[in-house]
């Protein structure tokens, strides 16, 4: 992986014994590949399904059967590329990259080399309230292995080839990011992108997003230094605890006196440490051929044309949108199209309506609970077209903030039509000044020395308000109790 300029001057330097040290990060993320079947045969990319349930002839390796490529995942691939803003080739070919594993039956694994489906691109994150970039370096096409199971017997392990032949993604950053912050943000960034475009649902629990991580460090402004790539870490925050540990691994040895091995490790998360896994394969290892049974992909402008017309609105389209249209802040516009569910929720909430207090009960009251009580938004109680309802009677000053905190808990947890439920509980903000100036003169009649003391510290009138408001058993409007008070009170 090359080093590019778009790589920002770094603030995240690690301090060792002999003065400050830079981390330089690059990731190879492997995102399966949204399809019914896999990418050279026509089996079942079901997830959970018993064990070897799910192979055909082709992805067990048996003798003549060759591989036929399927269409769709090769429009993903394009759509993926489209989506990174990278360069599409429209000449690509499969190789074949020679190793040997029991659950790899081929002896091989089809992948692509010097001529990936997908050149250079870049995705945007925002990390500590600054945007950067980070360069992609290629995407290529490529099968997965099988799963080799070691703890059903004693004595044996088992191979489960339900995985072997299903299309993998593998999406190769620059060495662009400087800290564990800005991998993470980066991870999170492209699992959004791929859902947005469905080109993966890119579930990191069932191992379809996972990331070999390259970590090396130097003295600011030195040339590279060695890397070490720790395998397959399949969770954001282990891919951050992993970058720190290796850093820091690395930083100890090199002030000891001691060189870096080029090698691949593994993170193990329990113990807070990267140990070593096997020496770092070269390209040469692998012994890369173009596979004699597939012929180059070759597609058209047209084609690519037609599959860029349909992409769907990207999250740094949506989140400019939703700042425009709504007028959002750039935090909680991040926070509404992290997941492509959660920004189509709020847009029908918001549509029609004011985008700022939409947005404030769709973050604050409908995330705050979905995360309470571990929900998806697609599992919410609570319809957009309810909450929409909730937000129309608060703007409408039928009913008080407070009101709407109990009207949401009743939609919650029985459902029903928000207006019907104020109207027939008798929910109503209370806005009749005659009933208002009543409770205020009672409040302010019972309690004469209160009143000398709000006269010489106006600031104590929000305990006339809360007087007043508990009177009205919270229905009174807030402004009007407000007003009336410093009328009466003469403040």
């Amino acid at each position: 992986m090359q080093e590019t300029a778009k790589a920002s001057k770094s603030k995240n330097l690690i301090e060792g014994a002999t003065g400050s040290w830079e981390v330089i990060v690059g990731l190879e993320v492997h995102a399966q590949v949204a399809s019914q079947s896999k990418l050279f045969s026509g089996a079942s990319t079901a997830f959970g399904a018993d064990p070897n349930s799910h192979v055909s002839l082709v992805d067990a390796a048996m003798p003549g059967m060759l591989p036929v490529i399927n269409s769709e995942c090769i429009a993903q691939a394009v759509r993926t590329g489209l989506g990174l803003n990278a360069k599409i080739n429209l000449r690509s070919v499969f190789d074949r990259k020679n190793y040997f594993y029991p659950d790899l039956p081929q002896g091989y694994q089809i992948s692509q080399y010097q001529q990936p489906i997908v050149g250079e691109g870049e995705v945007e994150i925002d990390v500590d309230g600054e945007t950067m970039t980070v360069g992609i370096e290629r995407l290529h096409l490529e099968q997965d292995a099988g799963k080799s199971v070691h703890d059903q017997h004693p004595d044996y392990s088992y191979v489960d080839l339900n995985r072997s032949g299903v299309a993998l993604m593998e999406i190769v950053s620059k060495p662009d990011m400087r800290s564990s912050k800005q991998a993470q943000a980066y991870v999170s960034k492209l699992r959004t992108i791929l859902r947005y475009l469905g080109t993966s649902d890119a579930d990191m629990e069932k191992g379809n997003l996972r990331a070999d991580v390259n970590v090396s460090v130097r003295k600011p402004g030195d040339k590279l230094g060695t890397r070490c790539e720790i395998k397959n870490v399949n969770s954001i925050r282990f891919i951050g605890q992993a970058i720190e540990v290796e850093a820091r691994r690395q930083i100890d040895i090199i002030e000891a006196g001691g060189a870096i091995d080029q090698e691949t490790r593994l993170f193990d998360p329990g113990k807070g440490e990267t140990r070593s896994m096997r020496s770092k394969e070269e390209a040469h290892d692998y012994r890369y051929f173009p596979d004699p049974d597939l012929l180059p992909l070759e597609l058209s402008m047209e084609y690519v044309g037609e599959l860029e017309k349909d992409l769907p609105e990207l999250p740094d389209a949506k989140k400019q949108r939703f700042m425009q249209e709504f007028g959002l802040s750039d935090y909680d516009a991040n926070v509404l199209v992290a997941e492509r569910e959660s920004a189509d929720y709020f847009e029908a909430v918001a549509q029609g309506r004011d985008g700022k207090l939409a947005a404030n009960w769709v973050i604050n009251e409908l995330f705050g609970r979905l995360n309470k009580e571990g929900k998806s938004i697609e599992a919410s109680p609570m319809s957009a077209q309810q909450l929409g309802a909730i937000v129309d009677l608060i703007a409408s000053s039928t009913i008080s903030g407070k009101i709407a905190k109990d009207l949401f808990e009743i939609v919650w947890t029985e459902g029903g039509d928000p207006a019907e439920i104020v109207e027939k509980r008798g929910m109503k903000q209370v806005t009749d000044t005659g009933a208002i100036e009543k409770a205020v003169d009672e409040i302010i009649a019972a309690n004469p020395d209160k009143v000398e003391q709000v006269k010489a510290k106006p600031s104590m009138l929000g305990w006339f308000v809360g007087q007043v408001m508990k009177a009205s058993g919270g229905k009174a409007n807030p402004q009007a109790v407000n007003d009336i008070l410093k009328t009466k009170l003469g403040i």
